[in-house]
């Protein structure tokens, strides 16, 4: 026969929990969108959320956050995949110094962190003029693509990315792993590939996931560093469109959850079949 799986049943305090959370987190929203669709003098109305895509800037500052986002993942992941699983491998006993090292951006406050890094843009092309460095210090800075908020974004997630992978090294037989595919003939780098990362796959999107939401709402780094990206342009316009700045901020907040609920999906692995018996 097939097992069958037992009723879900939600404790008093738990639906409580849960009830004073969905209040805590629905109001607000709820008032957000209601300012957005409630026109004095009009009634209500989706004016706001039609002019989003037709404002000045909209798709371009959305479109370099993505492409920010999609460089900081790539570049973090490249960083901190093998690092993880050397560390686990061959040097266990070094977990609490990288583990110390990769969380110092939360000691660090942003506003520190981005003066050294203007300061250190200023001094380069004064310094350097004279060098092919000095190219460096401009291609980093291009307007189309900040090279420059990649790196920050990068060193800024590293908290995020170590506790995800390091949870999911934790729940995975590394070292068995690796042995296994090196004793069917495979390489390091194939190693890695075939056998680790597929073991890693809710680690990763976990990881990706939380730098997709950094890149998307961090402020001060390029407020500072004078760049334009989705959360500048968000804040910009809502000092002349209450408005639509409101309507842009609610609309992040369903892609956010939209991108939650994908990453749940695809981080869920199939269920084993069941057997039933005759």
């Amino acid at each position: 026969m097939a097992r069958l799986t037992p009723a879900l049943r939600v404790r008093p305090g738990r639906g409580v929990v849960l009830l004073v959370a969905a209040v805590y987190f629905l109001v607000p929203l709820a008032a957000s969108v209601l300012f957005t669709i409630d026109v004095p003098g009009r009634g209500l109305t989706f004016d706001a959320y039609t002019e989003l895509l037709g404002a000045e800037g909209f798709l371009t500052s959305l479109l370099l956050s993505l492409e920010l986002a999609a460089a900081t993942i790539a570049l973090v992941l490249l960083l901190m995949v093998p690092a993880m699983v050397a560390l686990r491998l061959g040097a266990p006993r070094l977990r609490p110094v990288v583990e110390v090292v990769c969380s110092l951006p939360l000691v660090v406050p942003p506003i520190a962190f981005v003066a050294g890094i203007a300061s250190v843009l200023t001094w380069g092309p004064e310094h350097l003029s004279r060098t092919p460095l000095f190219q460096t210090f401009v291609a980093v800075q291009n307007p189309d693509f900040p090279v420059v908020l990649v790196l920050a974004y990068t060193v800024m997630a590293l908290p995020f990315v170590h506790r995800a992978l390091d949870a999911g090294l934790r729940a995975v037989d590394v070292p068995t792993l690796v042995e296994a595919a090196r004793n069917c003939g495979a390489n390091w780098p194939r190693a890695l590939l075939r056998a680790v990362l597929p073991n890693l796959r809710g680690a990763l999107l976990n990881a990706s996931f939380l730098t997709l939401a950094l890149v998307l709402g961090e402020f001060t780094v390029a407020q500072i560093l004078k760049f334009r990206p989705f959360a500048v342009w968000i804040v910009g316009i809502g000092g002349s469109q209450a408005q639509l700045s409101v309507a842009v901020s609610v609309l992040s907040l369903f892609v956010t959850w939209l991108l939650l609920l994908g990453l749940a999906f695809a981080g869920a692995r199939p269920a084993a079949p069941t057997t039933t018996e005759k």
